[in-house]
């Protein structure tokens, strides 16, 4: 095996070998709502026990931002004031909300120790680029100047997602800094999408596979952007700035059995060369999305570990 990839973990591997034998239709082979239902069918699956947390407070939509989700971690009186992680969640930019992650965040405020924010930002097709990067910005607006309400250190935020989640809080990241807005501590980036445009040699390698492959990146994308072209706009494709000077320092994951490993390894390499100061994680025998498949790959404690420890060193700083 080469540095990037090593066997499947055994616990990835009793996940997939079934799909291999039976594949399962992927999103693109349905409708909108087919592959939405799929989505939280198959990660609840996966999904450990419910972590207990202190409180759990939904925060309505209005005019001017998305609705959130605000997690305060277990133990942590009502009254005490806590950095806050502003999530963003996987799922293509088509799937996923604030119940796929759910147990994902509690379990991030637990062991960072903070209060873990979720964005419920615009889904596409209904709601298309720019929609989920413009929802983000105006969301970190809202928690900037709503601290009081939220009991939150407004000095202390980190941003971060998932996957379509992690590209959303990577423009974002991008966006603070050209308003020069005050930047977040940190920016957590999991398995991110950073080129749509991109022809890398772990695309090409997992053209077929079981989970996510190809063709589910292309459906996924055609539903994003009305226009092929908006694959070039940093908003959509954030390696693609001309810029990436005077970032947030960055926490990059990576997986070895990943259609997005290479263009989250080039962002990580951007972001340095530019004198951002980068710390990478890479999974060499991990799939795409075990963030939320932590009822059976114990690997994802790990991952989990690893976030909140990030966190923590910035919020210490």
């Amino acid at each position: 095996m080469d540095k990037l990839k090593s066997a499947l973990d055994p616990a990835i591997k009793r996940i997939v070998d079934p799909l291999i034998a039976s594949p399962v239709p992927g999103p693109h082979m349905g409708g909108v709502e087919d592959a939405r239902r799929s989505f939280r069918v198959s990660r609840r699956a996966l999904a450990p026990a419910l972590p207990e947390v202190a409180s759990v407070h939904d925060v309505p939509a209005a005019d001017d931002r998305p609705a959130m989700r605000v997690y305060r971690p277990w133990g942590i009186a009502g009254t005490d004031v806590l950095p806050a992680f502003l999530f963003f969640h996987g799922g293509g930019w088509v799937t996923g909300d604030l119940d796929t992650h759910d147990k994902a965040c509690r379990s991030i405020a637990n062991a960072a120790r903070c209060a873990v924010i979720a964005v419920d930002y615009a889904l596409a097709p209904e709601r298309p680029f720019p929609a989920a990067p413009d929802d983000a910005h105006a969301a970190y607006k809202y928690v900037s100047a709503a601290f009081a309400e939220l009991m939150i250190d407004p000095a202390r935020l980190a941003i971060g997602g998932d996957s379509a989640g992690a590209n959303i809080a990577a423009v974002l990241a991008l966006k603070l800094r050209n308003v020069g807005a005050p930047p977040p501590r940190r920016q957590i980036l999991i398995y991110p999408l950073t080129d749509f445009s991109a022809k890398t040699a772990s695309k090409a390698e997992f053209e077929h596979g079981p989970t996510l492959n190809r063709a589910a990146l292309d459906w996924f994308a055609r539903q994003y952007l009305p226009d092929s072209a908006m694959a070039t706009d940093w908003r959509a494709s954030p390696l693609l700035a001309s810029d990436h000077r005077h970032l947030p320092a960055a926490l990059i994951i990576t997986c070895g059995h990943d259609p997005l490993r290479d263009e989250g390894i080039a962002y990580a390499d951007r972001l340095e060369s530019a004198g951002v100061r980068v710390r990478r994680r890479h999974f060499p025998g991990q799939i795409h999305g075990f963030l939320l498949m932590g009822g059976v790959v114990p690997e994802t404690t790990i991952l989990i570990g690893e976030v909140a420890s990030e966190l923590q060193h910035a919020f210490a700083g």
